[in-house]
């Protein structure tokens, strides 16, 4: 419930931050008496497409630490703490990025990174991957969220969603306005958009965005071969990224808040075309070489 409520305040402060912006700048103006500006329209569609991306990127780390209830160690309190911290650390290093914050969260086996920038940036494990993994194996899946702040994967894949957000919003509009314009082609009664340009305009968001998300659900599965990849560089082999991932498939997947699970380690589902990770075994297989 409660990681439910925050994502609709925050979305609710998004898309309020994002139209005042729209009017400020004058952006939201691209239907006029002459037909489509499509260069303003164009602005608009940025605007709301890439600033959504990176208000969400922004606003990352804190959303992940309520919505998952992850407790960021400041000061370690048990062993287990302590090899949490050290580890991080070391592996921050041999990475060439800043520290992380490290965060435990309760509930099943999963992990997940997240951050605006390579310096600021969080890396959670829950309680269940601590309980169930081996120690080696619980340092590989370390490494691989570690790799995943230093390929700079949460911010590539916020320009991707920027990128395709924006073509959604832009051609959603195109075609509305064309469908309106033919509907209303002998009316001369009224001037600006009908309700076949609104419509049209929500249907379109609708499909388009369902097919943008089979585009950012291939990058996000590009960039977890290559988190694994560097799991096994920093690691210095890759036979423990391989039994974490073993162990991980005869596991059940914890949950991850929707703006987070780009970055977890949970395994491939039915609906391929919209996973964000590939199948487990072909992880495996590209880190044996085959």
């Amino acid at each position: 419930m409660k990681r439910v409520f925050l994502f609709i305040v925050t979305n609710l402060a998004v898309m309020l931050v994002l139209s005042l912006s729209a009017s400020l700048l004058g952006v939201n103006r691209f239907l006029t008496a002459n037909g489509l500006n499509l260069g303003m329209l164009l602005a608009f569609a940025a605007l709301m497409g890439f600033g959504g991306a990176f208000i969400s990127l922004w606003m990352s780390k804190p959303i992940a630490k309520w919505s998952t209830g992850a407790r960021v160690i400041e000061q370690p309190g048990n062993a287990t703490e302590a090899w949490l911290m050290n580890t991080v650390a070391r592996q921050a290093q041999a990475a060439g990025i800043g520290m992380p914050e490290v965060a435990v969260y309760p509930g099943a086996p999963n992990a997940f990174a997240t951050g605006a920038t390579k310096n600021s940036s969080l890396v959670a494990v829950s309680t269940g991957l601590l309980e169930s993994m081996t120690q080696e194996e619980v340092e590989a899946v370390l490494a691989h969220e570690v790799a995943h702040i230093a390929n700079g994967d949460m911010v590539t894949l916020t320009l991707v969603q920027g990128v395709v957000n924006t073509f959604v919003i832009f051609l959603a509009r195109v075609v509305g306005y064309f469908v309106d314009s033919m509907l209303r082609k002998n009316d001369d009664e009224h001037a600006g958009p009908g309700i076949g340009y609104m419509v049209t305009v929500v249907v379109c968001e609708i499909v388009f965005g369902i097919l943008a998300s089979i585009i950012v659900a291939w990058f996000s599965r590009r960039r977890e071969f290559r988190a694994d990849s560097g799991a096994a560089r920093i690691m210095g082999r890759p036979q423990p990224m391989v039994a974490a991932l073993r162990r991980l498939g005869g596991l059940a997947e914890g949950e991850l808040p929707k703006n987070m699970s780009a970055f977890g380690i949970s395994g491939g589902g039915a609906m391929a075309l919209f996973s964000s990770h590939p199948p487990i075994e072909e992880r495996i297989a590209a880190l044996q070489g085959r």
